[in-house]
């Protein structure tokens, strides 16, 4: 299977509200709106895409309706310490405040009107420990 496109497709219930969290937080902007689905495209980066869907939409079968639950989707960040400021500032819950993790990663969680977690990431040297569990292709991106 060649893959031409990958991207998270969020089931919610309030499409406007959940498009408009994405755009004003996160810099995204549509490319296609309906009042059950928009398709969201970074206005920095044309490759990071989501989705944002009517959990309970006729396209969708009956025994997958509903929304999005347990999920926790990535942004990876160039400056994650000022996106934790704005963020912060703007009043979104900080769920795991800015942090260093020694597998890698600096980065701090919030969520969005439904419960998604967002972790905000930038990818920092690991401990030795960690190092050791990358294959050899993922070290030093």
């Amino acid at each position: 299977m060649k893959t031409t496109s990958y991207y998270p497709v969020l089931m919610v219930d309030d499409v406007v509200s959940t498009t408009a969290f994405y755009m004003e937080h996160f810099g995204f902007r549509p490319l296609f709106e309906s009042n059950w689905y928009v398709h969201l495209q970074s206005d920095s980066n044309d490759t990071v895409n989501l989705a944002i869907l009517q959990g309970d939409h006729e396209t969708i079968p009956p025994e997958g309706r509903g929304r999005a639950n347990g999920l926790l989707i990535n942004f990876e960040v160039e400056d994650p310490d000022s996106v934790y400021e704005r963020l912060q500032a703007a009043g979104l819950p900080i769920l795991r405040t800015l942090r260093d993790e020694p597998f890698g990663q600096r980065h701090f969680i919030t969520s969005d009107p439904n419960g998604v977690l967002i972790d905000v990431i930038k990818p920092i040297p690991p401990s030795a420990e960690f190092l050791a569990q990358f294959a050899p292709e993922a070290v030093g991106k």
